[in-house]
């Protein structure tokens, strides 16, 4: 199994290095958006952060916690992001040993929800966390960030300059 604190502690690792390198390139960006009707870029990240939270605390049989309330500026996103990460970090994989059986209840928007662990990890809360996730990484390269697919999962490597389009 992956453990929901493990997958969401990379992501945030990665979250963190994509929000720095658009703070020192254009912190302006951080009040940019991909559509008039979505949050700005450094409410997604926060929005990403409360996700990583919103999902393992309950598969991990805990109350939701939240550090990043009132964040708004890149520091503030940055200090919520680095909570999180301690607090899921400090998680002991066991606690998740009962994710089958849990019974989660959730808002999604307006509609109330109530989903098994397993239910509630892989098709809600894996899902909203990367559309948050992604949202952010989009807003940053449209602003022209140099971002690329490593800065996105932290795996892929491609040579200096490569391009996928045509010379």
């Amino acid at each position: 199994m992956i453990v929901p604190s493990k997958l969401f502690l990379h992501y945030l690792d990665r979250l963190e290095a994509i929000l720095l390198r658009v703070q020192v390139f254009d912190p302006a960006l951080g009040e940019h958006r991909l559509s008039p009707d979505q949050f700005p870029l450094l409410q997604q990240a926060r929005t990403a952060i409360g996700f990583a939270m919103r999902v393992s605390c309950p598969l991990a049989g805990r109350e939701i916690v939240r550090f990043d309330e009132g964040a708004s500026t890149f520091d503030t996103v940055l200090a919520a992001l680095h909570a999180t990460r301690d607090y899921l970090a400090a998680i002991p994989d066991g606690d998740y040993a009962q994710l089958a059986s849990r019974d989660i209840a959730t808002t999604a928007g307006f509609a109330e929800l109530r989903m098994e662990g397993w239910e509630y990890y892989l098709m809600y809360g894996v899902p909203n966390f990367f559309f948050h996730y992604g949202t952010v990484y989009a807003i940053a390269r449209h602003g022209g960030v140099p971002l690329g697919k490593t800065d996105y999962d932290g795996y892929h490597v491609y040579p200096p300059g490569f391009s996928f389009r045509p010379a």
